[in-house]
């Protein structure tokens, strides 16, 4: 099986590769627009199992589809992003898979981009492909999870989740762009039963994430963030009255700094964060204190049959370097059921329904 990874040499591209190296069926292309990253990865994967190859491959690029026919992949793992800002023409690699009959998996957590990806089902399913948008932490292990927390219960009536990365984990350019693009901007939420908007990185609340016998991290910070799980969710369970989904980044005083530049935009002082992207970047990367630990929480309420309330929560900490191989971990579970033969429906559709927690 032929698998080409864009973005494959970036933060969670280059995990899901480690994911899959050890598999003796598989074909890797690590790509994207530097060949020179692309092939210090494969250097550093040549003794597993894969075939491991690099590739120039540039996702704005008008031969694409020229490029897909000659490598003719069996699957296209689209890792680059920033998926809310992919300019004029958002689903340019995905219309190229469509016109090569190449199955499609990305790891978008652009609400609008997931949310929007079902208008290529007729064509998926005349072309035999599966077409799969957010297989990653948000939207395909949150939706996991709260179908795991919902066993027995007839109503779900919260859905309140947050992610914190390790202050020392690498964090792409890609994902500090996206976060700029809508910081201090209006995001979709779900509040009192119906879709409403806020104001990304505006609104924050604090959490413990302490799964039972572990060590709990330390109480954190999270802000609210655009995330497809929002506008996903409600398709599962009709009656939800709030979703809220935030991130927590470390340290502290960095994450109240971006909470107080959020505001200027929302108030219009400036109009946006996104030419202070790099800039982010680069301190994110350079000021890094506190426990080298990240985590995960998913936290619901809603009620049984016999209307009796419950309130349930599910807990991941991610040790040391551990926390950027998570939003791999669907794409990966997906690769490994195709080569079982447990082959995805054929269709395009956001990658919310089937996944479960063992």
């Amino acid at each position: 099986m032929k698998i080409l990874i864009l973005g494959g040499y970036g933060i969670f591209g280059s995990r899901l590769a480690r994911l899959l190296a050890n598999q003796s069926q598989l074909t890797l292309f690590i790509a994207g627009r530097s060949i020179k990253h692309a092939k210090e990865l494969c250097n550093t994967l040549h003794r597993n199992a894969a075939t491991i190859h690099s590739l120039y491959l540039d996702r704005d690029n008008s031969n694409i589809e020229t490029q897909l026919r000659l490598i003719q992949p069996d699957l296209l793992v689209d890792a680059s992003g920033p998926f809310q800002s992919y300019g004029k023409d958002p689903y340019r690699v995905i219309k190229a898979c469509l016109a090569t009959s190449i199955n499609y998996i990305d790891f978008a957590d652009g609400s609008d981009f997931v949310k929007n990806i079902s208008q290529f089902d007729t064509e998926a399913k005349a072309n035999d492909i599966y077409i799969l948008s957010g297989a990653s932490t948000c939207p395909a292990l949150t939706a996991a999870v709260v179908r795991r927390l919902a066993k027995g219960l007839t109503h779900i009536h919260s859905i309140r989740a947050g992610i914190t990365p390790s202050p020392y984990a690498d964090v792409g350019l890609n994902v500090i762009r996206a976060i700029a693009s809508y910081s201090g901007k209006q995001i979709a939420v779900m509040h009192a039963g119906r879709l409403t908007f806020s104001y990304g990185f505006t609104e924050t609340m604090r959490y413990t994430i302490c799964p039972p016998g572990h060590l709990p991290l330390s109480n954190r910070r999270f802000s609210l963030v655009d995330v497809p799980d929002i506008r996903l969710l409600p398709d599962l369970w009709s009656d939800i009255n709030t979703i809220w989904v935030g991130a927590g980044p470390m340290p502290e005083g960095l994450h109240r700094m971006l909470n107080g530049l959020a505001w200027l935009a929302r108030w219009r002082l400036i109009p946006s964060l996104t030419p202070f992207a790099k800039l982010f970047y680069k301190t994110k990367n350079i000021v890094r204190w506190g426990e080298h630990r990240g985590g995960m929480f998913v936290s619901i309420e809603g009620i049984d049959n016999h209307g009796q309330k419950y309130e349930r929560s599910w807990h991941l900490i991610a040790e040391g370097d551990v926390g950027p191989f998570i939003p791999s971990m669907g794409a990966a579970a997906i690769i490994h059921c195709v080569l079982d033969g447990k082959i995805p429906a054929r269709s395009a559709r956001p990658a919310i329904r089937g996944g479960t927690l063992r």
